[in-house]
């Protein structure tokens, strides 16, 4: 059974007139689910009637089964069950200027990347267009609940929960119009990121489909050899092509394209590899974030020292890179990147 969130505007007015509707109700209901982020119990100027027929027949889709915080309540962990089966982990997380929302798009991911939570429970299934961005109106409405210190206002999205997006591509496409609709959510597309390990073909679609959103590349490796190790789709796509892949990105939308990068105890946070991977962002004008390694159930390594990093930043510096360290939000409730995976933190699913 599709949610609501799943339908356009227009196929929601037509399933209202085929309930004996006025169409006006589509546009009033369209307002209701996405502007004001209402349930339904909330539409006070639905009657009670046509409240109950679209809970039976076009529910919202979105459960939440447990939740963690953290960081003074400003980091939220939510399991969440959508369209009644699938399972996932979405994450609210409140700052001092914004409040971002990471969402995912598949349930676990094939990609294989071992330091990965979610990589390591392969993957179970795919999301829907509609049960992606019921997440994003389901944090537009928990925002309300974070501290004061954090504007309580949803202000960014980012594909980055669980899942390659780039791997489910169609549905991610579709959430991120949804979600730029000015007649819904209205999220401006400079405040929404993908975020891809490499896939080249999602690449270049994200660029001719949505050229003003944000790209984010998972690269963790500055050579073939141990990208392939690290990140497995490197041997489909290895970093020549994913390099003229973003470069392509870049021309095509004038953005700025970001480098993550999971800084690994004596495995890929060496001054060698930050002198391989100077040249690439340099070239590429990307910005690169570095990732203190996140602990996750099934990987034995650590992440690098303070003093290894900051020798990693003075290296990408003088190569002429814009680099930042990442901080380890939410990463006491496995919320933190790279760590999202069902039956951890909250137990089985």
């Amino acid at each position: 059974m599709p949610t609501v969130y799943d339908l356009t505007r227009d196929q929601l007015t037509d399933r209202l007139v085929s309930w004996g509707e006025p169409a006006f109700r589509g546009k009033q209901l369209w307002t209701q689910l996405w502007k004001r982020a209402a349930t339904y119990d909330q539409m006070s100027d639905v009657s009670p009637t046509l409240r109950e027929r679209l809970a039976s027949d076009l529910p919202l889709g979105v459960e939440v089964l447990d939740e963690r915080t953290a960081d003074k309540g400003a980091t939220r962990k939510s399991l969440l069950r959508l369209g009644g089966k699938h399972v996932i982990e979405t994450v609210l997380m409140g700052y001092r200027d914004r409040v971002t929302v990471c969402v995912s798009s598949q349930v676990g991911c094939a990609m294989g990347c071992g330091f990965c939570a979610t990589g390591q429970m392969g993957l179970e299934s795919n999301l829907t267009a509609g049960e992606i961005a019921a997440q994003v109106v389901w944090a537009r409405r928990e925002a309300a609940r974070l501290p004061e210190s954090t504007p309580r206002r949803l202000s960014n999205v980012v594909f980055m929960g669980m899942g390659e997006p780039m791997a489910n591509y169609r549905p991610v496409r579709d959430a991120v119009t949804r979600l730029m609709d000015p007649t819904g959510m209205r999220v401006g597309a400079r405040h929404i990121t993908v975020s891809t390990v490499g896939l080249v073909p999602g690449i270049r679609r994200l660029g001719n489909d949505h050229p003003r959103v944000s790209l984010a590349v998972s690269l963790h490796a500055a050579d073939d050899e141990l990208r392939n190790e690290l990140v497995p789709p490197n041997r489909m796509h290895p970093l020549a092509e994913l390099e003229a892949a973003i470069a392509a990105w870049r021309e095509r939308t004038r953005r700025r394209p970001t480098i993550e990068w999971a800084m690994i105890d004596g495995v890929n946070d060496s001054d060698e590899q930050a002198g391989k991977l100077a040249p690439i962002a340099y070239r590429l004008r990307a910005h690169v974030n570095l990732i203190p390694l996140n602990p996750t159930p099934g990987w034995s390594d650590r992440p690098s020292s303070t003093p290894r990093i900051e020798s990693f930043v003075r290296v990408l510096e003088a190569g002429g890179v814009n680099v930042t360290v990442r901080d380890t939000r939410g990463r006491r409730i496995d919320a933190a990147c790279g760590q999202l995976r069902l039956g951890h933190e909250f137990g089985s699913a």
